[in-house]
C-alpha cells in the first residue's frame, strides 16, 4: 500500500511542474511596433493593447511593445507584411497607393465641422466610425490591408486640429497670405480655399519653424502644445478653426499571424484593439483639455475666436471638399464607388457622434467600441 501511495506522491509535483512549463511553452508572445516614443500617448495607448491582450487571453497570449525601436512610422507596413514584426501601428496616409479606400475616409476628417460634436469628443467620434466603415462598410479596404499581408483590427483618432500661430490669426482678412504648416491633404485645400499658403515641414521641425518666423501658423492639436513644446514658441491660438482629426491610424496584424490564431485568440486580439483605439482617442482628448487649459492660464497667448466669415467660408469648403475628394479618388486610384463610400462614411459620423456624447471615461469608450463594433467582427471569416 505504501509502495504505490509514496509513488503518487512523488510523481504529483513532477506532474504539476510538466504541466506548468508546458503552459509556458505554449504560451506565444507577438511583436507590437509602432513609431510613437516611449511614453507618448501612442505608446502608452500600445502598452495598454499588450496590457489587454495578456488579461483577456490569460496569459495565453502575449504581446511585446517596441516603441520607436524595432520599425519607424515608414518601416512598419512592410514589417509587418515581411514578418518583421507581428503588428503595430500604420499611419496610413504616409502610404497613398497602398491603402487608396482608407485614406479616402482620412481625408473626410473636417466632417466632424459639420455636426454637433463637441471638440473634445470629435476625436472619440472619428475612431468609432472609422472602424465601423472599414470592418463593415469598406471590403476594398479589407482587401487593400490583405494585399499588404495584413490586417486592420482597429483605429483611433486625435483631439481636434486648429491654428498655433505666432500673430493673431481668427478673420478671414487675417489668414490671406499667412504661411501654415499643415499635416494633411484636406488641410492643405482648404489653406488654398481661404488665401493662405500650405507649408509641409516635418512635426519635430514645427517649433523651429514657428519660432523663427518660416510659418506663420501650424495647423495641430492641442497635445502638441507639449509634445513639441510649441507652447513657448505661439502667441496666440485660434481654436475650432479649421477643425478636424487626425484619423489615418490602422492597428494591423500580419495576415500569416491572424491566420494561425484560433478563433478565442484573434477575439482577443479584437478586443485589445478595441482598447488601444479608446486609449489613443481618450490620451488625446484629455491631453488636450489639460493643454488648452494650460494656455488660458498663460498672459503671453491670447485665446481667439474665429470670426463669421471665416467660419462660412470653412464650412463652404467643406461641403465642396466632400465632391473632391471622392473625383481626386476615382480619378487618381480607380475608386468608381468613391461617391457612394464618401456618404456612407458621413452617415457612420454622425451616428458616432451620438453614440460618444455620454461617454465619460476611457473604460466606458473601450466597452462602446467592443460592443458596437469590435465584438461583431466575424473572427472566423474575416480578412480571409
Amino acid at each position: 500500500m505504501n509502495g504505490p501511495n509514496f509513488v503518487r506522491r512523488g510523481l504529483l509535483p513532477a506532474i504539476l511542474v510538466a504541466a506548468s512549463m508546458t503552459s509556458v511553452v505554449e504560451a506565444r508572445q507577438l511583436s507590437y511596433a509602432t513609431g510613437y516614443a516611449p511614453g507618448s500617448i501612442g505608446a502608452d495607448a500600445a502598452e495598454a493593447f499588450a496590457s489587454d491582450v495578456k488579461d483577456h487571453s490569460g496569459g495565453d497570449l502575449t504581446a511585446k511593445v517596441y516603441a520607436q525601436s524595432l520599425l519607424s512610422f515608414s518601416e512598419i507596413p512592410p514589417g509587418i507584411r515581411d514578418g518583421m514584426a507581428d503588428s503595430g501601428l500604420v499611419l496610413t496616409p504616409y502610404f497613398p497607393s497602398e491603402f487608396p479606400s482608407t485614406n479616402l475616409a482620412t481625408e473626410l476628417t473636417m466632417l466632424i465641422e459639420m455636426t454637433d460634436a463637441p471638440t473634445e469628443k470629435a476625436g472619440l467620434a472619428f475612431a468609432g466610425a472609422m472602424a465601423e466603415y472599414v470592418f463593415f462598410n469598406c471590403p476594398s479596404c479589407v482587401k487593400e490591408y490583405k494585399q499588404q499581408n495584413q490586417i486592420f483590427m482597429g483605429g483611433g483618432g486625435t483631439s481636434s486640429y486648429f491654428l498655433i500661430c505666432n500673430k493673431p490669426v481668427s478673420t478671414l482678412e487675417d489668414i490671406k497670405g499667412k504661411r501654415l504648416r499643415i499635416g494633411g491633404a484636406q488641410w492643405a485645400r482648404w489653406a488654398n480655399a481661404v488665401g493662405a499658403t500650405p507649408v509641409s515641414v516635418p512635426q519635430h521641425e514645427t517649433y523651429e519653424a514657428l519660432s523663427q518666423g518660416v510659418v506663420d501658423c501650424t495647423v495641430h492639436s492641442a497635445p502638441e502644445l507639449t509634445i513639441v513644446k510649441l507652447m513657448e514658441v505661439t502667441s496666440d491660438m485660434t481654436p475650432n478653426m479649421p477643425g478636424g482629426v487626425f484619423s489615418g491610424v490602422a492597428n494591423n496584424i500580419n495576415a500569416d499571424v491572424w491566420n494561425s490564431l484560433s478563433a478565442s485568440e484573434r477575439r482577443t486580439m479584437l478586443h485589445a484593439s478595441a482598447t488601444q483605439a479608446s486609449a489613443l482617442s481618450w490620451g488625446y482628448a484629455q491631453t488636450a483639455a489639460t493643454n488648452m487649459e494650460t494656455a488660458r492660464s498663460l498672459k503671453g497667448i491670447e485665446i481667439h475666436e474665429p470670426d463669421a466669415a471665416l467660419v462660412k467660408a470653412t464650412r463652404e469648403f467643406i461641403e465642396q471638399d466632400l465632391k473632391a475628394i471622392a473625383t481626386k479618388y476615382a480619378d487618381t486610384h480607380g475608386l468608381k464607388s468613391s461617391a457612394e463610400m464618401v456618404e456612407t462614411f458621413r452617415t457612420l459620423l454622425t451616428k458616432w457622434v451620438g453614440l460618444v456624447s455620454d461617454v465619460g471615461s476611457h473604460e466606458e469608450l473601450t466597452q462602446l467600441y467592443w460592443d458596437e463594433v469590435y465584438s461583431k467582427v466575424d473572427v472566423d471569416s474575416y480578412g480571409q
